[in-house]
C-alpha cells in the first residue's frame, strides 16, 4: 500500500495527454471544493442576512478581513507543502512526502492553538480597532470570539487537503468539503430557529456551525483515510510523524513565510479599506460583505487555477521536465480566460438577482451590485497574475512575485482608495481592487518573462 493515494496516470505530468487535458483533471475537483468553501460562507451569510437582518450580515461582515489575517500563516504553510510534495511526488519520494506532511501539520495545530488561546481573549479588542459601527459590536464579537476558538480544528483541515493536492488527490478534498458544507447548511439555520430544542443563537449561529462542520469534516477525513489506508489517518504511524524537521521546515517556511507575507499585506489592505466603508455607515459594511461573497465565486476559480498551476510545475520539475513549465502557464491563462470569464458574464447578467440572494434591503443591494460592476471585470486580471506567480512558485522563486504583488497593494491600492474616496465617496474604495489587479498583472509578467525564464530551474530539497 503506497502512503498517499496514487494519481491516475493521465494526471501525471509526464503522460502523453496535452497540457491542457491534464491541467482541466487537476482543475475540476479543486475548484468545485473552492466553490462548496465559498458556498458555505454564502449560506451561512444568506441566512444571517434573510432570517436575522442586516445588522447581523455587517456584523460577520465585519470580522471578514480579520479571519483571512489570521488564515495567511497556515495558506503559507500549505503553499508551501504542497509545492514541496509536489515535487517529491514527481520525483517518486514517497517518504519524503511523509515527511513534509508531519511538519507541517505540527507546526499549523500548533498555530491554531496559540490563535485559539489569544485571539479569544482580545476579540472584541480587535473589532473596535477596525472601527466596527458600535450598533454591531456586541454581535461581531460573539461572532469573531468563536470563529477564533475553532481555528486548531479549521487550520488541520486546510493542511491536510493541501497535503492531498500536492500528491494529486483532488477528490478526497472534494468530498470533505461536501461534508462540511452540506453540515452548516442544516445547523445554521436549525441554530438561529432554534430547531430540535437547541437553543437559538442569532449570529453567533453561523460561527457554530462553521466550527461543527469542520470538525464532522475532520471525523469523517480521518476514517476515509483509514479505511483506504493512509498515514495521515489517526494511527500510531501517524504520530511518528508528527514532528518538525529543521531542514523540511526551513523549506516550507521559505516558499511559506513570502506567501503567509503576502495574504497579510492583503488582509492589512482589506482592513484598511474595510475601515473606509464602515466610515459610510452599516449599510455600507454589509454591502461590502456581501460583494466580498459574490467575489469569492469568481476568484475562487481564479485561484484554483493558479494552485493547480504551481502543483503541475512542482511535480514536473520534481520529475526532472522543467522544459514544460511555459505550457503549463500558457494552459492556465488560457483556461483563467475561459472559466473565470464565463462567470464574470454570469455575474455581469444576473447581478441584482445574485444579490438578492443575501438581503432584502434595497440601499444594500444597490450599493452592493454597483461595486460588483466597477470591480467584477479585474478578476480575469487577477487570475492571470495568479497564474504567473503560481508557476514561478512551482520553482521555489516567490521572494520576488509577492514583493511585486504587495507593491502593487501598498503603492497602488491603498493609496488609491484613500484618495478616491474622498473625491468620488464609496466608488472610489472599490475602484482602487482593479487598479491595484492591473498594477500587479503588470509587475509580475515583467519579472517573468525579463528574469524567471532565464534562470535555472533546480528541486528545493
Amino acid at each position: 500500500m503506497p502512503p498517499f493515494p496514487v494519481p491516475e496516470p493521465t494526471m501525471h505530468p509526464n503522460s502523453q495527454r496535452p497540457v491542457w487535458k491534464t491541467f482541466l483533471m487537476f482543475l475540476g475537483p479543486m475548484m468545485l471544493a473552492n466553490i462548496l468553501q465559498s458556498l458555505s460562507g454564502t449560506l451561512n451569510t444568506m441566512y444571517l442576512g434573510k432570517m436575522i437582518g442586516v445588522g447581523a450580515l455587517a456584523a460577520a461582515s465585519a470580522f471578514f478581513p480579520v479571519m483571512l489575517f489570521i488564515i495567511s500563516f497556515v495558506m503559507g504553510l500549505g503553499s508551501g507543502a504542497s509545492v514541496l510534495i509536489g515535487q517529491a511526488w514527481g520525483a517518486k519520494q514517497p517518504e519524503r512526502v511523509q515527511a513534509v506532511a508531519g511538519t507541517t501539520l505540527s507546526v499549523g495545530l500548533i498555530a491554531g492553538l496559540v490563535i485559539a488561546v489569544f485571539g479569544g481573549i482580545f476579540t472584541r479588542s480587535l473589532l473596535q480597532g477596525l472601527s466596527t459601527p458600535p450598533d454591531i459590536l456586541d454581535d461581531a464579537t460573539a461572532y469573531a470570539r468563536i470563529v477564533l476558538i475553532s481555528m486548531p480544528g479549521f487550520f488541520v483541515f486546510l493542511l491536510i487537503t493541501s497535503v492531498m493536492r500536492g500528491v494529486g488527490d483532488m477528490i478526497t478534498p472534494l468530498k470533505a468539503m461536501l461534508v462540511s458544507t452540506s453540515v452548516g447548511m442544516l445547523v445554521t439555520p436549525a441554530l438561529i430557529r432554534g430547531w430540535w430544542g437547541l437553543p437559538q443563537m442569532g449570529v453567533r449561529s453561523a460561527a457554530c456551525a462553521m466550527a461543527v462542520s469542520f470538525i464532522v469534516a475532520l471525523i469523517w477525513l480521518g476514517v476515509h483515510l483509514h479505511r483506504k489506508g493512509s498515514p495521515l489517518a489517526p494511527s500510531r504511524g501517524l504520530l511518528e510523524h508528527m514532528k518538525i524537521e529543521k531542514k523540511i521546515l526551513l523549506a516550507v517556511l521559505r516558499i511559506g513565510v513570502p506567501t503567509a507575507l503576502q495574504m497579510v499585506i492583503m488582509s492589512l489592505a482589506e482592513v484598511a479599506l474595510l475601515s473606509l466603508v464602515n466610515g459610510f455607515g452599516s449599510d455600507a459594511t454589509a454591502a461590502y460583505g456581501t460583494s466580498n461573497q459574490v467575489l469569492g465565486y469568481v476568484q475562487f476559480p481564479a485561484m484554483s487555477i493558479a494552485i493547480a498551476a504551481s502543483i503541475l510545475g512542482a511535480q514536473t520539475i520534481g520529475a526532472g521536465h522543467p522544459e514544460k513549465l511555459g505550457a503549463i502557464t500558457r494552459a492556465g491563462i488560457y483556461i483563467n480566460f475561459a472559466v473565470t470569464g464565463s462567470l464574470l458574464l454570469l455575474c455581469y447578467l444576473f447581478s441584482r438577482q445574485v444579490v438578492g440572494l443575501f438581503t432584502t434591503n434595497p440601499e444594500v443591494i444597490e450599493t452592493t451590485q454597483r461595486m460588483l460592476h466597477i470591480v467584477l471585470w479585474s478578476i480575469l486580471v487577477f487570475g492571470c497574475s495568479a497564474v504567473v506567480s503560481g508557476v514561478m512558485r512551482a520553482s521555489g522563486a516567490v521572494m520576488v512575485p509577492v514583493i511585486l504583488s504587495i507593491s502593487a497593494i501598498l503603492l497602488v491600492e491603498v493609496p488609491v482608495a484613500f484618495v478616491a474616496s474622498r473625491h468620488i465617496g464609496l466608488d472610489g474604495v472599490w475602484i482602487a481592487y482593479p487598479a491595484c489587479f492591473i498594477a500587479m498583472l503588470i509587475f509580475q509578467t515583467t519579472y517573468y518573462r525579463l528574469f524567471w525564464r532565464k534562470q535555472a530551474i533546480r528541486k528545493l530539497i
